[in-house]
């Protein structure tokens, strides 16, 4: 696979979460730590962003941190920030704070139970981020059944409005096959600043990235959605067949692009 380099000089960085556990996948394992096509999962996800030309990436790392850090060793690149306690999306992110405080670009945020992105799909993300000069980009997918994702709200003239999460949507809300993969980008400062203010949920009690959006598009910043994430690629893994299903499509893609390369 050929390396494509960002569509601009300014600075770009990941963060990839890692944190969870995954209770319904059996065992003791991280949930990121679980193999697909023979490869722990989130080792996918860092590969597509390396393969976009993003260098600098964050793993925050929760349970089990020190069994996520075994998969990357000798991986001198690869920096970590440990998420004491798992208190939501926003709160892992907030983690990476300290970490990044010189640091003034754009931030890639993908969630290391992804192993389907692909790094064409970054591509595009940052590219459609940069041209905007957005505060947030979002890539979405529209998928058959978007049961249990976050669904994408749009205003009368086709701009992003909110995300809202499937068991919060009105009936309305839950007739848009148009959801939210967990693949963003943004600016890093008015992602931190976001973060900084963010209220947890009144019903969990954590703290949810996907507010960040909304929290910029109302205060009149540029919000961009660009529907380009395949929808076989939205398949999360939350449970041993999920997992099955998942190592399929990746193997099936492998062997593809193995036999497209052969003279």
């Amino acid at each position: 696979m050929t390396t494509s380099e960002p569509q601009s000089d300014r600075p770009v960085a990941a963060i990839v979460l890692a944190a969870g556990k995954g209770t319904r996948m059996g065992g003791d394992l991280p949930k990121v730590a679980f193999e697909v096509a023979d490869r722990p999962m989130v080792n996918w996800v860092v590969d597509a962003l390396r393969n976009s030309g993003v260098q600098r990436v964050l793993l925050v790392v929760g349970y089990r941190a020190d069994h996520v850090r075994s998969l990357f060793e000798g991986d001198a690149a690869i920096e970590f920030v440990e998420q004491h306690e798992q208190l939501g999306t926003g709160h892992a992110v907030l983690c990476c704070r300290d970490a990044l405080e010189s640091f003034d670009g754009d931030l890639v945020v993908l969630a290391g139970d992804g192993p389907l992105i692909r790094s064409e799909t970054i591509d595009t993300l940052l590219r459609t981020h940069r041209t905007a000069s957005a505060s947030a980009t979002l890539a979405t997918s529209n998928i058959e059944d978007p049961t249990g994702y976050g669904r994408i709200v749009r205003d009368g003239e086709g701009r992003f409005e909110a995300i809202v999460e499937h068991k919060n949507a009105s009936e309305a809300v839950l007739a848009i096959h148009e959801v939210y993969p967990s693949y963003a980008c943004f600016d890093a400062g008015a992602l931190f600043e976001c973060l900084s203010t963010l209220l947890p949920d009144s019903v969990t009690g954590e703290y949810y990235l996907t507010e960040v959006p909304a929290m910029l598009h109302a205060a009149e910043s540029t919000v961009e959605v660009v529907d380009a994430v395949p929808a076989e690629d939205v398949l999360s893994i939350n449970t041993p067949d999920q997992l099955a299903e998942v190592d399929a499509i990746l193997r099936s893609r492998h062997r593809t692009a193995a036999t497209e390369a052969t003279p």
